[in-house]
Parts: C-alpha cells; sequence; structure tokens
C-alpha cells in the first residue's frame, strides 16, 4: 500500500475509491483534538465543568461519555438569558501553548488533525434540559437564535484559535439532534434556528481549505440535503435506523457513510455465536463497501474489562485485517 491512513481517508472524502477501507478503530486516520473551552467528550475522572458552568459527568455504564447532570439546569427561562449566559473571557488564554502540548506528538504524515464544534442545541439543551430547550425553540424562536448568536461569538473564537495553531485537515460539526426512530424537530426548524450558526463554522472550515464532517446520531437523513449544502463530505455513526442503502446509491461519490453497523442491536449481545458474527460482518462490508465512501466502524459494546466483549472484538478486528481492508484490492 502506498498512501497512508490520513491519505487514504482523504483521498475518500474527496468522493475517491479509497485504496484500502479506511477504519478509524483499527487503522486510525486521525487524531480529534479537543479542548476544555468547549463541551466536554467524556467525563472519565469525575464531574467536568464547562466554560459556561455546566456540569457534566459520565459513568461507567456510558463508557464514561459526557453528560449534563442530572437535574441540573442553568437557565429556566429562555427570555433571562443574557441575565445567566456569560461567554467566557479568554483574552488572557495562552492558545500556543494549549495547543503545542495536544499536537506535539502527533504523527502528521499518518493521521490528519480534527477538530470538533458546533453543538449548538446540545449547549441549549446542557442550559436548560431535555424538554424545556425543545419547548423553548418551539415557543420563542428569537430568544433561541439569539442566544446562539452569542454562544457563537465563543464557539468561533475557539474555532479561529483551533486553525491558526493546530491547522487542522478535517472539521467535525458535532450536534445531535434526532432520536433512535426520528429527528427531535423540524427540518424548517432546523433550517431558522440552527443551520445559519452550523454554517458559519462550515464556512470559516471551507475558507482554509478543511474538510468537513458531520456526526448526527439517530434518524437524522432528512437533513442530508442541508449537510450537503454546508459541504459536509461524510457522516458518522449513519445508524442503521437510517435508510443507509438508499442513503448510499442516492450521494454516491457526495457523502461517505463512516459506520452504518448495528451496534444496539442482536449484534452487541453477548449471546451471538461467533459464526453469526462473522456472517454479519461479511453482509456489512459486501453492502457498502462497493463503490468508495465507506468506512468500517463495526465494533462491540460492552465493557472494557468484558471477556466476552473482547472476544467479539478480535472477531471484528481480525475481519477487518484479513476481509475488509483490503475490499477494494479483492474485488
Amino acid at each position: 500500500m502506498t498512501l497512508t491512513p490520513k491519505e487514504n481517508y482523504i483521498k475518500m472524502l474527496h468522493g475517491e475509491i479509497p485504496e484500502f477501507i479506511p477504519s478509524m478503530l483499527y487503522a486510525t486516520h486521525s487524531a480529534p483534538i479537543g479542548d476544555e473551552m468547549l463541551t466536554p467528550q467524556s467525563a472519565p475522572n469525575g464531574p467536568v465543568m464547562t466554560a459556561y458552568g455546566v456540569e457534566y459527568v459520565g459513568s461507567k455504564d456510558i463508557n464514561n461519555g459526557a453528560m449534563p447532570a442530572p437535574g441540573k439546569t442553568l437557565l429556566n427561562d429562555i427570555r433571562k438569558w443574557r441575565d445567566v449566559i456569560k461567554n467566557p473571557d479568554t483574552r488572557h488564554r495562552d492558545w500556543e501553548a494549549y495547543y503545542k502540548k495536544k499536537i506535539d506528538t502527533i504523527d502528521r504524515a499518518n493521521m490528519a488533525v480534527s477538530c470538533v464544534g458546533g453543538d449548538y442545541f446540545l449547549t441549549l439543551v446542557s442550559f436548560m434540559g431535555f424538554e424545556q430547550a425543545l419547548m423553548a425553540m418551539f415557543e420563542e424562536p428569537e430568544e433561541v437564535y439569539a442566544l446562539f448568536d452569542y454562544v457563537s461569538e465563543h464557539y468561533l473564537n475557539v474555532m479561529r484559535q483551533q486553525l491558526r495553531y493546530l491547522k487542522p485537515e478535517l472539521y467535525t460539526i458535532m450536534d445531535d439532534d434526532a432520536a433512535y426512530r426520528s429527528p427531535f424537530f423540524s427540518v424548517d426548524m432546523y433550517r431558522q434556528l440552527v443551520k445559519p450558526f452550523h454554517k458559519k463554522h462550515a464556512d470559516l472550515a471551507l475558507e482554509n481549505g478543511i474538510l468537513l464532517e458531520r456526526h448526527d446520531c439517530g434518524r437524522c437523513e432528512c437533513f442530508i440535503d442541508d449537510w450537503l449544502e454546508l459541504g459536509i463530505k461524510s457522516w458518522n455513526p449513519a445508524q442503521v435506523s437510517n435508510d443507509l442503502v438508499a442513503i448510499k446509491k442516492k450521494y454516491a461519490g457526495k457523502l461517505a457513510l463512516c459506520g452504518c453497523w448495528d451496534n444496539q442491536g442482536k449484534f452487541s449481545s453477548p449471546l451471538i455465536d461467533d459464526e453469526t458474527l462473522r456472517e454479519a460482518l461479511y453482509t456489512y462490508v459486501d453492502t457498502f463497501a462497493p463503490g468508495g465512501g465507506f468506512s468500517f466502524t463495526a465494533s462491540f459494546m460492552g465493557f472494557a474489562d468484558d471477556p466476552i466483549a473482547n472476544k467479539k472484538r478480535e472477531i471484528i478486528r481480525d475481519f477487518y485485517h484479513s476481509y475488509a481492508k483490503n475490499y477494494y484490492q479483492t474485488h
């Protein structure tokens, strides 16, 4: 193979068939760089307080993924956000030194640097709680828009510093706006309240030659055309509650699917036998690999110290290297 994992992945994002099937899990192609000024992604060592004063917590049951602490809200009335929500003062922050520590050990020849941001809906949820956030979007859309506009000053400032000091190749707009079976709000509401701010991040990335990705869980396929308008090149985790076969056919060469694996159903059950798992993996790759635009993300849910889960993970890893990775050389 002549391409590095980074080069191979970027080739896929440009709509070309890559040399080998990319996999963030088994052939790491990018290094995500977080920032304490943004929403935390994990909380393995106890509660994490955000720059806005929101407490996030993790637990072993969700692999320490960070979630707003239950029962705690900053904002109870969207009309009073100006009295409660204050952008952080970062005027004296040493951005260069902060990022240098994060990037010094990254092998940039083999891995693309990736940054994330733009989680406006989830930020509102963190301020108000889930139900109140949705009610605010319905009852007081002007106030929600004004709050997003204010928060965007901070989020875009962080992004500009990321671009200056990290010079990332990839940028992910990370904002979950759908449940497993349906979106949390309509396409019209997305276009009215959220998309304008996603566009600010997208435009800044594109102006700097950065490739755009989209993280969105749940059944969110109704937003794909809007993503493409923003310049999005890939979508993860592309969960199976979406019509992924039809999506791959419709958006071939335009949107890479980084996911498509059912990690919440029977394939993550400890009761599944090894042969059934392997058959599912063959079906998975043979369905989504042809034509490119596919990243292998099959995994097995479970605790890191679970011997059954680890055995299944080893089966998946072996399958990737023995069958999936070199698919484009053998088919």
